[in-house]
This record gives C-alpha cells, sequence and structure tokens, in this order.
C-alpha cells in the first residue's frame, strides 16, 4: 500500500486512532479504485458490501426520489468515508454515490471489517466516531435548511470555501475557483438553480462577483455579516 493512502488513513476519522499494527491490517485487505467524473460508485438500494474512502476527489452522495428529483445529501472531500454503518450491518445502501471529480478510493470489505473489529475493538469506536461525524453534518445541513435563507447558505458556502483557501484570512481574497458546477452546488444547498442564480445576483451588491466558475469576494467580514442576520429581512428571501 502506497505511502500516501496511509498518510490519508491517518488523517481520517475513520481510521486516524488506530494503532499502527490494526491500521496496516485494515490497509492491506483495501482495494483502490479509480473513478472519472461521473462514474457510479454504487447505486442506492444496492447491497452495502464496503466502506470507502476518499484519498483524493469527491463524492456526492444522492437520493432519487420516486419522481425522479435528485436531492444531495452530502459532498465529501478527502480523508471523508462513508458507507459504514451499513456496510457493517449488511443493509442496503440509502443513498447512491458519484464521483464528481477524478476520485481514488480505497474500498474496505465489510465482512473482513466485521472480522477485525472482533479482534480490535478499538476499531468499533473509530467507526463510531466516523458515523457521528457523518450525523452531525446532517444536524447541521437541517439547520441551515431551516434557520438560513437561501443568500445566507451561499454565503456559508462562499466563507468556508474563502476560508480553506485562504486560511481564514480577513478582507479581500483572491479568486476562488468554485470547487464543482453550480447545478450541484444549488443541489447542496437545498436550492433550485434559479434560486441559486437569484442568490448570487444578490450577493453582487456586497462585494461578490461570480465569473464563469471562480468567485471574486472583497470583503469576507462583511460576507460574515450577511450569513448572521436575521433570515426575514426582505432582501433575503
Amino acid at each position: 500500500m502506497k505511502l500516501d493512502f496511509a498518510t490519508v488513513a491517518k488523517s481520517s476519522v475513520l481510521l486516524g486512532h488506530l494503532p499502527e499494527d490494526a491500521l496496516a491490517r485494515v490497509l492491506d485487505c483495501a482495494i483502490q479504485r479509480e473513478f472519472r467524473p461521473g462514474d457510479v460508485i454504487f447505486l442506492q438500494g444496492e447491497p452495502a458490501t464496503a466502506i470507502f474512502l476518499i484519498v483524493e476527489g469527491a463524492v456526492k452522495l444522492f437520493r432519487i426520489s420516486p419522481g425522479g428529483a435528485e436531492a444531495v445529501v452530502s459532498v465529501l472531500g478527502p480523508s471523508r468515508s462513508f458507507a459504514e454503518a451499513v456496510a457493517l450491518r449488511e443493509e442496503s445502501y440509502p443513498v447512491s454515490s458519484e464521483a464528481i471529480t477524478h476520485t481514488t478510493l480505497l474500498q474496505i470489505d465489510g465482512v473482513r471489517l466485521r472480522r477485525q473489529i472482533a479482534e480490535d475493538p478499538s476499531l468499533a469506536l473509530n467507526l463510531l466516531a466516523a458515523s457521528y461525524v457523518h450525523l452531525h453534518g446532517l444536524v447541521e445541513q437541517v439547520e441551515r435548511l431551516k434557520a438560513r435563507s437561501g443568500v445566507q447558505r451561499l454565503a456559508e458556502f462562499l466563507i468556508d470555501l474563502a476560508e480553506t483557501g485562504s486560511n481564514g484570512v480577513n478582507g479581500a481574497v483572491p479568486k476562488l475557483a468554485l470547487p464543482y458546477n453550480k447545478a450541484l452546488i444549488a443541489g447542496q444547498l437545498g436550492l433550485q438553480p434559479e434560486s441559486l442564480s437569484r442568490a448570487f445576483a444578490k450577493l453582487r451588491d456586497f462585494g461578490v462577483h461570480i465569473e464563469g466558475n471562480t468567485a471574486q469576494i472583497d470583503d469576507l467580514d462583511r460576507l460574515r455579516e450577511i450569513a448572521n442576520q436575521d433570515k426575514g429581512q426582505p432582501w433575503m428571501r
């Protein structure tokens, strides 16, 4: 197993706190998988046979409603894992997953991992911690949908993007590349594409400029103020 795989594993909630010998056993039974943008990793309803750890790239988790509409559940990047709980319980995948960019995954067989848990209970604690991270993320997502306007959700998304790219520096930030297309951003924020366009237009008056697939933020502190304001203000609706 390549060194970079071990480094990513050590930075993940799923495997990061395992002793070296236990980590080596898990990685020894992991398979490297490569996916191109748009490739399906698994489909909603398929038997959950494996857990996945993202080495590089990004993955979209989503559900399809009976009417055919897509609901984005989560977008995950490097060092994040997914499908832990269902693979360990031998259930079906409750969501579908798709690679957003060129993506490298470690695929860990669920049956073999259950055997290792029986031998090393510390691994079970790590799996619980990874499941908690997913739950916490879903709770935050529900809170944003209920307590934040579409403009505020977009502002928070851009703030996170700017802070990741500029290490949290205040004031103006360099032009930032949007991490994926606007349709996926809309889905992640719980917005229709036309609502996302309106939100971008409203933020233009507050120093946010979008050119193609890049964003320029003139004043990050001002954007933070918008994200924390009362969503009942008319301009935010």
